[in-house]
This record gives structure tokens, C-alpha cells and sequence, in this order.
């Protein structure tokens, strides 16, 4: 099984009118980012997007009171990314980007895009009941794993970026470098227990109903099984 099934399982769903919008949503750490790119090379002209980039500021998330839950529901501009959604559909919009070494919006990456035969936007808050109508997406993939090994990658991905702010100060995640290997595995193991496997339970895991596609992948994050889904009504 390979993401080119995932391609075929999916092109049923595409409008007749373009763009595509293809919506990848799941876990943190199941890799999202990865499995939307190799995606996109499915399909001639392609542009990826990601949710991130519609999440509010540090500054603002921070006098909110929901900087340390970064990632659920509530640290999102819904509007905005409602707005951008929408507007692809008929003319140029704007997309915001998110920076994982500075932790925060980078403005310096908001990309006007153009309406794409396919659109790919991978990310959080995608389908949620509570913050926006299923017709913003004309198809939804939903990617799982074991928590073990969600866990796993996502202790990993914390390390390297912890290693690689050795010699970047502007990284936020130099802030840890004062922690050793074992302390720093040991921070990112309570975050992923406190915010993000919570965030998968309490909110993340609400789309997988409302997926038109389940995609599980194994220990290795290749994919072990294709499932096609009846979506729920939002």
C-alpha cells in the first residue's frame, strides 16, 4: 500500500470545477507533513498548505492564556482560515506560515496563492464540528498510528530539534539546551502526554467520523491499510 492508492481512493471526489481541496488531518507527530507532500506529487500542480499558518500568535495565545495547549481548537483564527479556504475557490487568497524553529507565525512566509487544480492542506482543526461547515473540503484523510509510536516520533522530533538550537539562539528551542539528552527526552515525553495526546483525545480524534478516508500506518510510518469512510454529518 502506498500513497498513490491513497491518489486513487480519493478521485472520486473531486469537483468538476477545481481547485481539489484535499484536507490531512491527525495526530501530531503521525506525520502529516510528510505523507501531504508525497501526495502532492500525485497530482500535476499541487500547491500544499498548512493549518499552522491560521494559528494565532504566541503574543495572542499567550494573553489568551492558551500558549502552553498550542494546537487545540481555540488557538486557531477559524475566520481566517474559513476565509482563505473560500476565497481559493474562486481567486487568488492568502496563506500564513507557521515557523516549528521560532515556535510562532513567521509573516515572512504568507504566500499568495493563485487557485490550483488541487489543493492540499494538511493540519489540525480540520472538520471540526465546532469550527467550521465540511463543504470548506471536498475530501478529508485521516492518518493514525499506535500512540506508542505517535509518542516515539514525536519525542524524536522534539530531540532534533533540541539539538539543532545548539547553534541556533533564535530557535525556541534553545531555551532547552541547558537540559541534557536525558532531561530533554524526559520534557518532551510530559509534553506529548499533557497537551498532545490529550489534544488527540479531547479534539483531534473527532475527525476521524467525519473522514472520507482512514489511512493507518505502522511502526516504520508506512501504510498498512486504506480504509474508505462514510463521513459523518458535521
Amino acid at each position: 500500500m502506498n500513497v498513490a492508492g491513497v491518489a486513487a481512493a480519493i478521485a472520486p471526489l473531486r469537483p468538476a470545477r477545481a481547485p481539489f481541496i484535499i484536507g490531512v488531518t491527525g495526530s501530531v507527530a503521525v506525520g502529516k507533513s510528510t505523507f501531504a507532500r508525497e501526495l502532492q506529487g500525485q497530482f500535476g500542480g499541487a500547491e500544499l498548505v498548512c493549518t499552522d499558518g491560521f494559528l494565532h500568535t504566541n503574543a495572542q495565545l499567550e494573553a489568551l492564556g492558551l500558549l502552553s495547549v498550542k494546537g487545540v481548537p481555540a488557538s486557531y483564527d477559524h475566520a481566517a482560515l474559513a476565509a482563505a479556504l473560500t476565497a481559493i475557490r474562486t481567486g487568488p487568497a492568502d496563506f500564513p506560515a507557521y515557523s516549528h524553529v521560532t515556535y510562532d507565525i513567521d509573516p515572512a512566509l504568507t504566500r499568495k496563492l493563485a487557485p490550483p487544480p488541487v489543493l492540499i492542506i494538511e493540519g489540525l482543526t480540520l472538520r471540526d464540528p465546532a469550527t467550521g461547515p465540511a463543504s470548506l473540503l471536498d475530501a478529508l484523510i485521516y492518518l493514525e498510528a499506535d500512540e506508542a509510536d505517535l509518542e516515539r516520533w514525536y519525542v524524536a522530533r522534539f530531540l532534533e530539534l533540541w539539538e539543532a538550537a545548539e547553534h541556533d539562539p533564535t530557535s525556541f528551542y534553545a531555551r532547552f539546551r541547558g537540559l541534557d539528552r536525558t532531561q530533554t527526552e524526559g520534557l518532551a515525553q510530559v509534553v506529548w502526554r499533557n497537551v498532545n495526546l490529550k489534544n488527540l483525545h479531547d479534539h483531534i480524534a473527532f475527525a476521524r467520523p467525519r473522514a472520507d478516508l482512514i489511512v493507518r500506518k505502522g511502526a516504520n510510518h508506512a501504510i498498512v491499510a486504506i480504509t474508505p469512510n462514510t463521513p459523518e454529518p458535521t
